[in-house]
């Protein structure tokens, strides 16, 4: 029984200090940017050694996989609430698109290190990767609840595959975010205001014999580049 507790502690301790650790580090990428934050800075300003830094984060890459992470699931959590009650496919994504600015315009300032960070293949914050696998999913997640809460509901044939063509437009949303230089990123508030008019106009159309087709083309597209 003692060992029990005695180990409930330390992994309760151990969790308090990579929460620490990933907390300072996210400070200071906001503070004096990512290039000048070290391993050795974060762990001096967390009080741990060089060494019990490295052994919860590998690399401040691994540190920048952690706000992904944060940032997807407070995506998550404030686009559900969002939602509620809202209808219409529209409403519903344009509430979940802007859910996402909010949650990240405390991060704006770290914008272009995240994007150089995340743009290289074999890095952990690359969208696509399997590390981020976790925070892609609970992204995904958002835009299956808009495409299954729609009402009326969506053409059958789209709802298995539109929610991941959100989520590449919202990647897409998020890298014009972070490139706005607008006051508050107004620019990108406007874009999702005429975005998402255009995106539930054009699926409208995949109900029309013949105009649907060129959404099996678009479908299949995306099915053949997933493989």
């Amino acid at each position: 029984m003692f060992k029990n507790i005695w180990g409930h502690l330390m992994a309760v301790k151990s969790e308090r200090t990579r929460e620490m650790l990933a907390s300072v580090a996210l400070g200071m990428f906001r503070e004096i940017g990512f290039e000048k934050t070290t391993m050795r800075a974060i762990a001096n300003e967390a009080g741990v050694s060089v060494g019990n830094a490295y052994y919860y984060f590998a690399s401040k890459d691994d540190l920048v996989l952690e706000l992904y992470e944060q940032v997807q699931n407070e995506h998550a959590a404030h686009a559900s609430h969002t939602i509620e009650g809202l209808e219409g496919f529209g409403d519903r994504l344009k509430a979940v698109l802007h859910a996402g600015v909010d949650v990240m315009a405390p991060y704006h300032g770290f914008g272009g290190d995240f994007i150089s960070t995340a743009i290289r293949p074999s890095s952990p914050v690359n969208p696509f990767g399997d590390q981020s696998a976790p925070a892609r999913e609970a992204s995904l997640a958002l835009f299956h609840a808009v495409v299954k809460g729609a009402s009326p509901a969506l053409p059958e044939k789209l709802r298995n595959d539109l929610p991941e063509l959100l989520w590449l437009a919202y990647m897409g949303t998020t890298l014009f975010w972070v490139h706005d230089t607008s006051e508050n990123q107004q620019r990108t508030r406007r874009l999702i205001d005429g975005l998402v008019p255009l995106i539930a106009k054009g699926i409208s159309l995949a109900k029309i014999p013949g105009v649907n087709r060129i959404f099996d083309d678009v479908l299949n597209l995306a099915r053949s580049i997933r493989a």
